[in-house]
């Protein structure tokens, strides 16, 4: 067919089929018909949408409906969260003072000790060396305290998801429970422990501040709970800097300090706004276990932290590697008095002499000024450890302490024990122990003050009492012989005991009884002849301050350490002390006389091994029975030393008298004691220049002896008990001369 030149009709739609527009309008799900193939005819085929399984549909139906509702309940239940997150936050920061109030939180005060020159010492008590700021505080120790607590702390809200989560993790790999060991706490949550979230102590409430201490430590879930909030509070009341600010000043560091300010003052001598990055590093560290990383407990554990704080500041860029490796290159120095650790004993026998409420239980911040000397008190113990390192057996558990003080009381140095340790027991000041032959001065002073010369006589020789109620008394000498007749002074100078106990009948043991009390031996005395060979006990220092006496020309002494008691800040003292000295025993004379047979001792006598080469001393022995105590206490012109030595539980020493370690220990002490210092001589009186006594003074004929003992015209001179017709004469003679006034 050929074309017409006319244009097809148009094509008509066909009215089974919509158009687009109309396919566009049908309802959702179901599927338009379309056509299948060119046929007329196959157009049906498929053209009903096919329906899904009834049950699937109905599955999935009730999965979307129970989605939607418990998308609700948790959109509801996150809504009332916030709320009550909201509610405790708004009300624990309704609760918070100011930030300056949380500064100082101790509930005790502090005592801080100097020495005689004014320098510090010791410390007791919680130490807070003052308000410092994270504005103001060197930048190298805000920077280790973020790094090594909480590298995020500028940049969260209170409390560190990723740090809960992975301390969690921690916990569960380690076997402990999720809340136990690692808590992942910002230093916002510890400073709101450091807080007790807003608990304060009360003393009503705790049976003791550890107790209540051990509390706001303790950790649960509803703990951790309220930490939480109380943190995110912190951090809607204060700032940053405020916040650590609070952490900076409350933190406890060790050996009873609180706050950076007071660490770096008792570790290093300066001020925490002055401490370089090795120090710094040092104190941050401290946060993790402050007793176990404290410097004077163990100094090079505390670096090996303090270079582990080093690292993380490099790699958080707070510090360049070369600033680190000068750091690591020059760890932290402990100041002088840190690094000494010395006075510990003198330091707890001190803050027993003021009452406790401004000593033991002040809560105000206390300065005590004492008469402490640090110089001597490294000399004893040098010379403790060196007697001990040389000459002692290794493993030994022998024990020793030493005094040294000057004629007044004024105690310089106090080893309490080998080991120094706060709060321990102080073999100087707490142990009564039997003070054996050291307690023959006071039966020669007895005599001297009665009028006796050194060079009076005794005779050495077998010798019996018969003590009612006990039955026959024979003293022995330590070595078993006898010397005839003696000198006061020999029988001293040698120790025996035979003369003391007849020198101690002679004059009374009631007037020997009351000079060694008066002198200072509170402790009970013993009753019978004993007496004159130390059966009775006494403390080191009261038997040290005891020799004082004799030094010092006769006058009782009380052993004092503390001069000056006031409070930080005040320019006027609560309480001091000028001396020791109190009134006279015995009379110059006799004191002077009895540091010459004393003096004796040492020249030539038990006491030899103390004897220094460039000055006099005197001093005497003692050793108790089977050995359990051994003593030397003598003196110079200028100090006054005792050694004492044993065990704690009374072993017998082996081998050990006063004359040997004991008396080694004192001369090495007191050579280290004396260096720089001129000699001097000792007070005393040569027999021949003994002057007569003097009418009025103890000693002089038809004037009373004491107490009991009858005047001393009625009195005859030291001599034996033997009444045989060779001693008749010299008797009646002897006799005769007391009735004079003459003496051997």
């Amino acid at each position: 067919m050929g074309s017409t030149g006319r244009r097809p009709p148009p094509l008509v739609a066909d009215r089974r089929y919509p158009k687009k527009t109309a396919r566009k309008a049908q309802p959702s799900g179901r599927k338009p018909r379309t056509r299948s193939g060119g046929g007329s005819g196959g157009g049906r085929r498929g053209g009903r949408a096919r329906r899904g399984n009834p049950l699937v549909r109905a599955i999935s139906g009730l999965f979307r409906g129970l989605f939607r509702s418990l998308l609700g309940t948790a959109v509801r239940l996150a809504l009332l969260g916030v709320v009550a997150i909201g509610c405790g936050v708004f009300y624990f920061q309704q609760q918070l003072p100011e930030m300056t109030a949380l500064l100082d939180g101790r509930n005790r005060g502090s005592v801080t000790l100097l020495d005689r020159d004014g320098k510090v010492f010791a410390w007791r008590g919680e130490q807070f060396g003052g308000q410092i700021t994270a504005t103001t505080v060197a930048p190298a120790l805000k920077n280790a305290v973020v790094a090594t607590e909480d590298r995020r702390f500028y940049r969260h809200f209170g409390i560190s998801p990723r740090g809960i989560a992975g301390a969690i993790r921690i916990n569960l790999a380690e076997g402990r429970g999720p809340l136990s060991g690692n808590g992942g706490s910002t230093i916002t949550q510890q400073t709101a422990k450091l807080l007790c979230l807003g608990v304060p102590y009360d003393s009503k409430t705790w049976k003791t501040e550890a107790a209540y201490e051990a509390d706001c430590r303790r950790t649960t879930l509803g703990r951790k709970i309220k930490e939480a909030l109380y943190a995110m509070a912190m951090e809607v009341k204060y700032s940053k800097d405020e916040i650590l600010t609070i952490y900076l000043n409350r933190a406890y560091l060790g050996a009873g300090t609180r706050g950076f300010e007071a660490a770096a003052q008792r570790y290093f001598g300066k001020s925490a706004n002055q401490v370089n990055v090795s120090e710094a590093a040092m104190l941050a560290g401290l946060l993790k276990a402050p007793t176990t990383y404290a410097p004077t407990n163990n100094l090079q554990r505390s670096r090996d932290r303090a270079n582990l704080i080093i690292g993380l500041m490099q790699d958080q860029d707070y510090i360049t590697p070369k600033q680190a490796a000068i750091a690591k290159a020059n760890p932290a120095k402990l100041s002088e008095a840190a690094e000494s650790r010395a006075g510990g004993y003198f330091a707890d026998w001190v803050m027993g002499a003021g009452p406790d409420f401004l000593t033991r239980d002040t809560t105000e911040d206390v300065i005590i000024r004492t008469t402490f000397d640090a110089r001597i008190q490294k000399a004893a113990e040098d010379a403790l450890k060196e007697v001990f390192e040389t000459k002692v057996k290794d493993g030994s558990k022998a024990e020793a302490a030493i005094i040294v003080m000057s004629a007044d009381g004024a105690v310089r140095a106090m080893v309490g024990g080998r080991q120094t340790a706060v709060g321990g027991f102080n073999r100087a000041t707490m142990a009564l122990r039997q003070t054996g032959s050291s307690f023959k001065p006071f039966v020669y002073a007895a005599a001297l003050d009665l009028g006796y010369t050194p060079n009076a006589t005794v005779v050495d020789e077998p010798y019996t009492i018969n003590v009612p109620g006990s039955g026959p008394y024979s003293p022995d000498n330590y070595d078993h012989k006898f010397r005839g007749r003696v000198t006061l002074t020999e029988a001293l100078q040698h120790s025996l005991n035979i003369p003391a106990v007849k020198v101690s009948e002679a004059v009374g043991r009631e007037n020997v009884r009351r000079i060694a009390h008066d002198f200072g031996l509170q402790a009970d005395l013993a009753a019978g002849p004993a007496l004159a060979l130390g059966a009775s006990e006494s403390t080191l220092i009261n038997m040290t301050g005891a020799y004082a006496g004799i030094l010092n020309g006769g006058s009782s002494v009380t052993p004092y350490g503390l001069t000056e008691l006031r409070l930080k800040g005040d320019d006027t003292p609560l309480m001091g002390q000028e001396g020791g000295m109190g009134e006279r025993v015995i009379s110059e004379r006799a004191a002077q006389s009895l540091v010459y047979m004393m003096w004796r001792a040492v020249e030539a006598g038990t006491g030899h091994r103390a004897k220094l080469s460039d000055r006099q001393v005197a001093g005497k022995t003692g050793t108790t029975s089977a050995a359990r105590d051994a003593w030397f206490i003598g003196f110079s012109a200028d100090y006054v030393a005792g050694v004492w030595m044993g065990y704690d539980d009374n072993t017998p020493l082996k081998g050990v008298t006063g004359g040997g370690l004991p008396a080694e220990i004192w001369h090495e002490a007191m050579v280290r004691v004396h260096e720089g210092v001129p000699p001097r001589p000792l007070p005393m009186l040569l027999p021949e220049e003994a002057p007569p006594p003097v009418a009025g003074e103890p000693g002089y004929p038809g004037q009373s002896a004491g107490p009991g003992t009858g005047g001393w015209g009625q009195q005859q001179p030291v001599q034996d008990n033997r009444d045989d017709g060779g001693n008749l004469a010299e008797n009646i003679l002897r006799s005769v001369l007391g009735a004079f006034g003459a003496r051997n």
